[in-house]
């Protein structure tokens, strides 16, 4: 017999795990979750809790996909419920869409990497030894480089010392730790998880849970493993869901959290082959007679489908064990079950903890018969807690309060309904417009003779006016009278509603401009209307504030990607046991990861914390652009420095990195400065003592030079003075010999005019005789006088010696 709490339809859970275990306490959790959600289902549905939330999610749906319900625009417009006189379109104009798809294609861009961080005590300490060792080998590289050139061994502990690759400081080693470090066993878990979600088509997914929280408010998943399909994600209807009562945003604290899905026939016999003919037959009779349960958008009964429950309920399990001593001294633990209860004894005792348990079970709605109850099978427990156990289905409402639920969608539908009921306005004013017309008075025209006879008849009057716009008339009747229609044809000017027309219109603009304003979607969001005056960073920063608007959807669809990465990592361990689903991971990872997947079949004690690293968004990447070309700019980084900054997803570390190559460049360009003031200062001294040996040099080879001249002087002067002593010798010897040659013919001229002197004696001497013996002759002959002067050839031309006198 089951007992059930005063206060509570569902079993007393304070009871043995046998009772526990029986269909009987099954069927008791099955008909409480009932009574919650479908309480007074029989007589309207629409009012259970179930029924509530089906309909006010399809409802929102149709908003969101334009296709609302167009009863209450006709109720609005109907006189009596009387529609006849009303020609319009009465289809909605999809304005909601439009922000649901921003809303949704924005968001669902927004990639991010899945960050898997072992956190077992394990490899925590691999990672500390892995710091320590490079911290080790920071200090000691001076001393290892010494050894390294003295042995031609590396004594360096860590990989990063024996590649020569290690980090300048602790703030590098902490940023190459986060960026950087990975031990295998994290990426294989990396590896597995994008396996399973790439299986599964998790994109998809996660654009249909971006949408339920943009429509409906709520979102949820379901991860699975079977030895089939191994583990398995399924996007889950929050239409279909129940749950129990919770005021936790994320769902944490439920006991009890289920859906409802339409199964066929067949497919209820294959899921359950224990179900007899009888039984189909049963569930079949009772499916029709049941409209309540089987409620579908068209309302309308399908009796070759069932709805049946799948729920898991949460209760705690007693795990007892009997601690018994050996002979040796030693504990064996016995496991029993949680009745055990024996006498105090010294040779054996008992122990006991209790667990968290999860009961899956499946009912037909409406009826008594429960398909299945039994312990759920691969639950999965976080390590560091394995009393916990975590629900299969992942559930975020971001806007709930007290168990009301609201959504993006929910908040604007009432505007929606006013912009429809403007267009609808607006078509009621523009099917009342007339064209402008003319007033015809046909006893004007009766006085009006054209002269050619026939009278003035009114289709010759109009056709004469719309044609040139001139017509006929008298101002005087036939009888001299005044003719009051002397002008027959007057233009009739019509209201033509305008000034409805541009009231209706600012009224669906200020419904619009509700809408951007209530959702914070504005247009440099969606691009509609932009300022063609604002400055580009004004529209981007009002681009930024609508999403931070929107930014709580973007964090309940990745809280759901991070609780179905968690459910996958603890899920791991039971893929590995089979050897079906263990050899699918063999072929689907990285060769070089199955070791590591062979560490985690063998230890399985590896615990993970997941995260996910959000790609920046385009505020984020501008503002990380702008300081890199600023870092740039200034020289504070390098272009490689650029490149590798670019391609840190996470902006705080892409931040941090940039301050830390700053820092570097810094110390490296002080540490360059300062060497190149060492190198000057000491080719300042070269320099100086290059000058001296110089000037050294100088005043030796001046003084070498000095010396050579003044030896060459003194070689110069005893040449100069052996020359001129040698040219005196000669000159001498010359005047010597030309005073010789001068005293010889002084002596040959004195002695040659001697001699001449006597031979012009003796000529004289001889001519005066000849002269006298003429003379004489003369006398004797008596002959004519002679003439004894000379003809001129008896001199000798000049020549005297006085040139040869001595000088």
């Amino acid at each position: 017999m089951v007992y059930t709490t005063t206060q509570s339809s569902f079993p007393d859970q304070v009871v043995p795990d046998a009772e526990k275990d029986s269909l009987d306490y099954g069927l008791q959790v099955g008909r409480a979750i009932e009574g919650e959600w479908w309480d007074g289902a029989g007589s309207n549905w629409g009012n259970t809790r179930y029924g509530f939330n089906y309909a006010n999610f399809h409802r929102l749906r149709l908003y969101a996909r334009g296709e609302q319900s167009i009863q209450k625009y006709k109720d609005e417009l109907a006189i009596n419920g009387d529609l006849s006189y009303l020609n319009i379109d009465w289809k909605p104009i999809p304005v909601i869409p439009k922000f649901v798809d921003i809303v949704v294609n924005g968001m669902s861009q927004r990639n991010h990497e899945i960050k898997a961080y072992s956190q077992d005590p394990g490899s925590i300490r691999a990672k500390t030894q892995f710091a320590s060792n490079v911290m080790q080998d920071m200090q000691q590289q001076e001393e290892n480089a010494i050894l390294e050139q003295a042995t031609g061994m590396n004594f360096a502990k860590s990989q990063l010392g024996k590649e020569k690759i290690l980090p300048e400081s602790k703030e590098e080693l902490e940023l190459y730790l986060q960026l950087n470090y990975k031990q295998q066993i994290e990426i294989s878990q990396e590896e597995l998880i994008n396996n399973f979600l790439d299986k599964n088509k998790y994109q998809l997914i996660k654009r249909r849970l971006i949408e339920d929280l943009t429509i409906i408010g709520i979102a949820a998943t379901k991860t699975s493993f079977n030895q089939a399909e191994g583990i398995t994600v399924d996007y889950v209807d929050p239409a279909n869901i129940v749950y129990s009562y919770t005021e936790d945003p994320n769902f944490e604290d439920l006991y009890y959290v289920g859906e409802v899905k339409n199964i066929s026939l067949p497919e209820l016999k294959k899921e359950f082959p224990y179900l007899t003919d009888e039984d189909l037959k049963e569930i079949q009779s009772y499916n029709s007679n049941n409209y309540n349960y089987t409620h579908n958008y068209d309302s309308n009964n399908d009796d070759n489908t069932v709805q049946v429950i799948y729920f898991e309920y949460k209760t705690f399990k007693n795990q007892v064990f009997k601690i018994k001593q050996t002979d040796f001294g030693l504990e064996k633990a016995i496991e029993k079950t949680d009745e055990f209860n024996p006498p105090e004894s010294d040779n054996f005792k008992k122990a006991f903890r209790a667990i968290e348990v999860l009961y899956s079970g499946a009912k037909i709605l409406g009826h008594n018969k429960m398909l299945k109850w039994e312990l759920a099978e691969n639950m999965t427990r976080p390590y560091a807690d394995t009393t916990k156990v975590q629900m299969n289905y992942s559930i975020c409402a971001p806007k709930m309060y007290k168990g009301r639920i609201e959504s993006l969608v929910g908040r604007i539908t009432s505007f929606a309904d006013m912009i429809q009921l403007t267009h609808l306005k607006l078509q009621q004013v523009m099917s009342r417009m007339v064209p402008d017309g003319v007033y015809l008075d046909v006893d004007g025209l009766a006085e009006v003779d054209l002269g050619n006879g026939t009278n003035y008849n009114p289709a010759e009057a109009l056709n004469m006016y719309f044609q040139t716009g001139s017509i006929v008339g008298r101002s005087l009747t036939q009888d001299g009278d005044l003719n009051r229609g002397k002008v027959p044809i007057q233009e009739l000017q019509t209201s033509s509603g305008q000034a409805k027309i541009a009231s209706l219109i600012n009224t669906y603009q200020y419904y619009l401009q509700m809408i951007r304003d209530v959702t914070g979607l504005n247009e440099a969001r969606d691009g509609s209307t932009p300022d063609k005056d604002a400055l580009v960073g004004i529209q981007k920063l009002a681009a930024a504030n609508s999403n931070t608007a929107t930014r709580h959807i973007l964090q309940a669809g990745l809280y759901l990607t991070l609780k179905t990465c968690e459910n996958i990592s603890l899920r791991v361990s039971d893929a590995i046991k089979f050897p079906l689903t263990y050899s699918s991971l063999i072929h689907s990872i990285n060769p070089f990861n199955v070791e590591a997947l062979e560490e985690i079949k063998d230890k399985n004690i590896f615990d993970f914390g997941i995260y996910l690293e959000l790609e920046p968004d385009e505020e984020d990447q501008a503002k990380l652009e702008q300081n890199i070309q600023v870092a740039l700019q200034s020289g504070s980084i390098d272009l490689e420095d650029a490149i590798d900054i670019r391609n840190i997803k996470n902006v705080d570390l892409a931040n941090q990195a940039i301050k830390l190559k700053r820092r570097k460049k810094e110390e490296r360009m002080q540490a360059a400065q300062q060497a190149n003031i060492q190198a000057q200062a000491q080719a300042n001294a070269q320099a100086s003592e290059a000058a001296a040996l110089a000037e050294v040099q100088k005043q030796q080879a001046l003084n070498a030079s000095k010396v050579e001249l003044e030896k060459a002087k003194a070689g110069f002067e005893l040449e100069k003075l052996r020359t001129e002593a040698s040219l005196k010798q000669q000159l001498m010897q010359v005047e010597f010999d030309f005073n010789m040659q001068l005293t010889q013919t002084r002596e040959g001229a004195k002695k040659t005019n001697e001699e001449y002197k006597e031979d012009r004696k003796d000529e004289r001497t001889k001519i005066q005789a000849t002269q006298q013996s003429e003379l004489i002759e003369q006398r004797k002959g008596a002959g004519g006088p002679k003439n004894f002067e000379s003809a001129g050839f008896d001199t000798m031309g000049g020549f005297g010696l006085e040139q040869f006198d001595p000088k």
